[in-house]
């Protein structure tokens, strides 16, 4: 397995949670890293990206709220998820994306780890 999500719960409206993205030293020495969420019924959406030089990018919902980071000895990527809402409850997915040849990027998405948010 080259990618996988961790660190899903439940929480409590405003409390916080970390998921964490560990992948194969391959793939993440040469990757951009982003996580997505996918609520209930709901087309999966960007959260934030992360590349291999540490330039971040956020959604606006989540930003003021959420940070991103990578651990390069490590191999992984965190999410830290604080004043969630109940809005922030749904399935969360890493996705790794490298360039393979000329213009061609391939992406590699981890399996979900699901978050639930009450009020």
């Amino acid at each position: 397995v080259q990618l996988q999500a961790f660190g899903g719960g439940a929480v409590q409206a405003g409390g916080s949670l970390t998921l964490a993205c560990a992948a194969s030293r391959r793939i993440f020495s040469i990757s951009t890293i982003a996580w997505y969420h996918q609520a209930p019924e709901r087309p999966r959406e960007l959260v934030a990206s992360i590349t291999t030089s540490g330039t971040t990018n956020y959604a606006d919902s989540v930003k003021g709220r959420f940070s991103i980071s990578r651990d390069n000895a490590n191999n992984t990527v965190y999410l830290q998820m604080n004043s969630l809402k109940r809005e922030d409850t749904g399935a969360y997915y890493c996705k790794a994306n490298y360039h393979t040849s000329g213009w061609n990027r391939n992406n590699y998405w981890g399996q979900g780890t699901l978050v639930t948010v009450s009020s």
